[in-house]
């Protein structure tokens, strides 16, 4: 009778420990215990020939890689659909002269408000559902309300109700995507270089913004329409690709599964159903945690000055450089730019210091002057124009992206929280449904204040960063 060898994994010595060690912790285990096991065997034998299928073993780092990229991605398709609107208001500017400040400022508002309020039911909601179920909902609303908006100018639609109930909706599915996408990464990443790492990863809000205003001021003087319905198609393609791959945490216990490596000699899932799984905090058990009330204000006027760029800086740019749209829109992503290396700047030295507080304030210290500057670009060329953006791009951002990431994935991992990883999504979001009141305010203000000349804008501005350097400074 014919024999055949059969290749097998070798067992290391180390492989024979963790068995040894598995069938310690669990030998006591009685009847009642295992009741609450659900054994999955996912081994395959073929008696004549094999199946052609290849088996990869992956490594932790590899699903953190993917993680990290595929996160990346879904919130730069957020941050893309918002930009347009900021690029459209110049030629919207031509179709409304008397009094079109005020009606662009009340759709960012409807917006932001919108955003504001949904965002603190949002960390609530998403704490309870399955992050990858709730996150490829928002995201496909989101993409069909900004096509919406895009298809009012198509089909030549005049009623500003209807753009503002479009605003509204796009405002409140929105609020889906941010505790959705830093729970997830923080279920990922623990507290070892939080700050850089998060700093990187939140880049995509500027990449967002870039792209955003790339694509929209493509069509923004041939067929604005285009310019919400290409971003809003992005972010519902980018729906599908998070239904199909996002991993939200490691909520399985695999044999041979270290915090090193997938040891390759098991190939059976156990999953365990814990009966002291601890409940998702409440709201006000939230806001008792030591510096998320303080962290929040500070945001709410730190972002409040980032969200008034963000919204009315390429019809800045237009009026005072007397610029083409396209051209003040380009111009405007250098803005973005210094954001992005803000927030890895601001990410590297709070890890360097462990002072998050101290960071964001010596960066609001920095930003004011810098802000009274920007009221006088009309008096500058180019050159410092573009060193201008860079700068103050990095410092209003930097401590706006340390406190949506870093800060509020400390504070939602809190020592008082003994444990319980069911808190960062609902923190997320009152740090971030705190800030988005200010998104809210800024650019409302900005369009009330901008008719009676912009240096009162910016006086504004100044004074929403002060205000944030003595609230952060509460914190320190």
């Amino acid at each position: 009778m014919a024999c055949r060898s059969v290749v097998r994994q070798v067992l290391a010595r180390h492989h024979r420990q963790q068995r040894c060690l598995w069938a310690q912790t669990h030998r006591c285990w009685t009847r009642q215990d295992w009741q609450r096991v659900l054994f999955t065997d996912k081994s395959q034998f073929c008696l004549t020939r094999g199946d052609g299928r290849i088996h990869v073993y992956r490594q932790r780092n590899e699903y953190r890689a993917f993680t990290f990229s595929l996160t990346f991605l879904l919130y730069t398709s957020f941050h893309l659909s918002r930009k347009p609107i900021s690029i459209v208001k110049v030629t919207c500017v031509y179709v409304y002269k008397s009094n079109y400040k005020q009606l662009l400022g009340a759709m960012d508002y409807s917006f932001l408000c919108a955003y504001a309020v949904g965002m603190f039911l949002s960390g609530i909601i998403g704490e309870r559902l399955p992050i990858r179920l709730y996150l490829t909902f928002g995201m496909l609303m989101s993409g069909l309300f900004t096509c919406l908006f895009g298809l009012g100018y198509i089909y030549s639609i005049h009623s500003l109700g209807f753009y503002i109930f479009v605003q509204v909706a796009n405002g409140l599915v929105q609020t889906t995507g941010w505790p959705s996408v830093v729970t997830c990464i923080g279920n990922w990443f623990g507290k070892g270089r939080r700050g850089l790492i998060m700093g990187i990863w939140n880049s995509h809000t500027s990449v967002g913004n870039i792209l955003g205003s790339l694509i929209a001021g493509y069509w923004v003087s041939s067929n604005w329409g285009l310019s919400f319905i290409v971003p809003g198609l992005i972010i519902a393609a980018m729906g599908i690709i998070c239904f199909l791959f996002l991993i939200e945490r490691e909520y399985c216990y695999v044999i041979g599964w270290t915090s090193e490596r997938l040891v390759p000699f098991a190939f059976q899932v156990v999953v365990v159903k814990s009966e002291s799984e601890p409940s998702a905090i409440s709201f006000m058990g939230a806001l008792r945690i030591p510096g998320v009330i303080e962290f929040s204000l500070c945001l709410l006027f730190a972002k409040l000055v980032s969200y008034t760029f963000l919204f009315w800086l390429p019809l800045y740019i237009t009026k005072t450089a007397h610029l083409d749209a396209k051209k003040a829109g380009d111009l405007s992503t250098l803005f973005d730019v210094g954001g992005i290396v803000g927030g890895i700047l601001a990410g590297v030295i709070s890890d360097k210091l462990g002072k998050r507080a101290t960071t964001c304030a010596v960066m609001l210290l920095l930003a004011a002057p810098i802000l009274y500057g920007f009221s006088m670009i009309s008096e500058f060329g180019l050159g410092p124009t573009i060193g201008m953006l860079l700068v103050c791009g990095g410092l209003v951002n930097g401590p706006y992206a340390l406190i949506t990431t870093a800060v509020a994935a400390d504070l939602g991992t809190h020592k008082s929280l003994k444990g319980n990883a069911r808190a960062l999504s609902t923190v997320t979001a009152i740090i971030d449904g705190t800030g988005s009141v200010g998104a809210a305010i800024g650019p409302l203000l900005a369009g009330v204040l901008s008719s009676q000349g912009w240096d009162q804008v910016f006086y504004m501005l100044m004074a929403a960063d002060f205000l944030a350097l003595l609230v952060g400074a509460d914190a320190c």
